[in-house]
């Protein structure tokens, strides 16, 4: 039996031995934290979850007179002695609870003497995103830590288009600016387009021969390989992009793509692939790879219609949350209203862009970001890069003893 399979089943006998344990409770000190948390565990498997409003200064006062859950979320945040509070939590819950932190401390030395001096299974600090959550704390609670070990190095996000022209490039290629720029990780964007792809065109830069190369002959494709193929758009934006003649089909070779992939993982930090939903592996190979997957749609009820196909599709093994859905231009004439289009489709648009034909068309004639010189369109931009990559930036809107627990 494999250790997850394992683990799982010694859970679930605990929770058969012990009815009186919950699956999960969770004590956050905010209203944003606790949506990113639910939403992040929404695809968690949990017989019995309670969230509950409060730091762990409450979470100690509660459980001194209720049985320990199975698995545990406390916040931190603010608190003058968090190393303090959590060692006196230890001391009201029973050893084999699985306790999840989430705080206001960036630093590597915090997260060390939290998990590794204090035992606790993981540590997220705020803002958090239903995305981080899922990758971090679903993972554990949903015994999946095998699918997070196949997507090592840089995390990839996909960007779709529900339907053709709905401005998915443009927002690839500006997250990935933005991404470079504003948030200083060193990025590559790759079109997945091979012969209609405006990757190039909207960075001003010009296509190359090294996608192909690494598609066709994937033996060829290594960090060196790499290195020598990405266009150079400045220090920290790189990209991969081709320019086909019509008519002609490079013969890709399968798992082509997927090695590449993982060759641009150890190189970068952060991989945008523009893919649009084309015939053959490449489309497949990113969307199966992708550790979040963007939707982006216009508000009409074909752009809703595309957009529901697209989210039925399903995950890849390393994708711990749903895609996030991109809602362009809602404040179009003519256009659907928001709340129509959360109605029909039953959730929410995670991010909102505004029309702005002007702007945008301009910044794509020049070569230029939209982002650079838009201050509503970045803010939006921002906000993907929060959500499907977990950065913050300014321009966001933001909403010492081992075995105390168990790991």
């Amino acid at each position: 039996m494999s250790g997850a399979s394992a683990a799982a089943r010694e859970e679930g006998d605990a929770a058969s031995a012990r009815p009186d344990r919950k699956a999960l409770i969770c004590f956050v000190a905010d209203a944003d934290t606790e949506a990113a948390v639910r939403n992040g565990l929404s695809a968690v498997p949990l017989p019995s979850a309670d969230f509950l409003k409060g730091d762990v200064r409450r979470a100690i006062a509660t459980l001194q007179e209720s049985p320990t859950p199975l698995a545990l979320i406390v916040d931190v945040s603010g608190h003058p002695q968090p190393l303090a509070a959590l060692e006196d939590l230890a001391g009201v819950v029973e050893p084999d609870a699985r306790v999840f932190v989430i705080g206001d401390r960036q630093d590597l030395s915090f997260y060390r003497q939290v998990t590794q001096g204090l035992g606790v299974a993981d540590y997220l600090y705020k803002p958090v995103t239903p995305a981080m959550v899922a990758e971090t704390f679903g993972h554990h609670l949903a015994r999946r830590r095998d699918a997070l070990g196949r997507a090592r190095g840089g995390r990839l996000i996909s960007i779709t288009g529900a339907r053709g022209g709905v401005g998915a490039s443009t927002i690839a290629v500006n997250l990935t600016w933005h991404l470079a720029n504003v948030a200083h990780r060193h990025t590559v964007v790759l079109d997945a387009d091979l012969h209609r792809g405006c990757v190039p065109l909207l960075l001003n830069i010009a296509a190359g021969t090294g996608l192909r190369t690494a598609l066709e002959h994937p033996e060829r494709v290594d960090e060196l390989f790499v290195e020598r193929s990405a266009i150079v758009q400045s220090d920290r934006l790189h990209a991969l992009a081709s320019e086909e003649a019509l008519g002609k089909d490079p013969v890709q070779q399968p798992g082509a793509c997927a090695h590449l992939l993982s060759m641009l993982r150890r190189r970068y930090a952060l991989i945008v692939a523009d893919t649009p939903l084309l015939p053959g592996p490449m489309t497949r190979e990113i969307l199966d790879a992708a550790q979040q997957r963007v939707i982006v749609m216009e508000p009409t009820l074909a752009g809703i219609r595309d957009a529901l196909r697209l989210l039925q599709m399903p995950p890849g093994p390393a994708q711990a949350h749903r895609p996030i859905i991109v809602l362009n231009r809602h404040n179009r004439r003519g256009a659907l209203p928001i709340a129509r289009v959360s109605e029909t489709m039953r959730i929410e648009p995670d991010i909102l862009l505004p029309d702005l034909p002007a702007g945008v068309e301009d910044a794509a004639t020049m070569g230029e970001p939209a982002a650079k010189g838009n201050r509503a369109f970045a803010a939006g931009i921002a906000a993907l890069a929060q959500a499907a990559a977990g950065i913050v930036t300014a321009t966001a809107p933001r909403r010492g003893l081992f075995g105390l627990f168990r790991r």
